[in-house]
């Protein structure tokens, strides 16, 4: 029994370390859609092209009864795909490997009326230059480009 309560609370620690290694987020003072258009701005004043916004909250929110689920996760959230060619040429040419990662992607999510931006986190090595780039997309996001 003591073995079986030790494994577990390991299991429940390793699930919270994991969930947090996951993505970097930053609160956002502001409505969903200052924030989606804040990121949206960002990420077109890089120079950047969004190639597809999924509207993930959305989509959770029309299936749930479909899927035996009542449980609100977001009351928004969307995901903003894009890349760079410098980079994107930059980190593949280290590994190419690192096309895995491709498209990168940068996240809105209103849960409980907490707006918040953030991205995925990445691999030690060539890919952390990609994560410095989405902070600073984000950064320029949370001053109001």
């Amino acid at each position: 029994m003591r073995r079986a309560l030790i494994t577990g609370l390991f299991s429940v620690i390793a699930g919270v370390a994991t969930a947090q290694d996951q993505a970097v987020t930053y609160p956002y003072d502001g409505s969903f859609d200052d924030a989606t258009f804040a990121v949206e701005n960002a990420i077109i004043g890089k120079g950047l092209v969004i190639d597809h916004v999924s509207h993930t909250g959305e989509m959770l929110a029309r299936t749930g009864a479909d899927v035996g689920s009542d449980v609100e996760i977001f009351r928004a959230a969307d995901v903003f795909l894009f890349c760079s060619a410098v980079v994107s040429r930059k980190v593949m040419e280290a590994d190419p490997m690192n096309i895995a990662h491709c498209p990168y992607s940068i996240f809105v999510t209103d849960i409980a009326g907490e707006v918040a931006i953030g991205y995925p986190t990445y691999p030690e090595g060539p890919m952390q230059e990609v994560q410095t780039f989405l902070d600073e997309i984000i950064q320029t996001a949370l001053e109001g480009f």
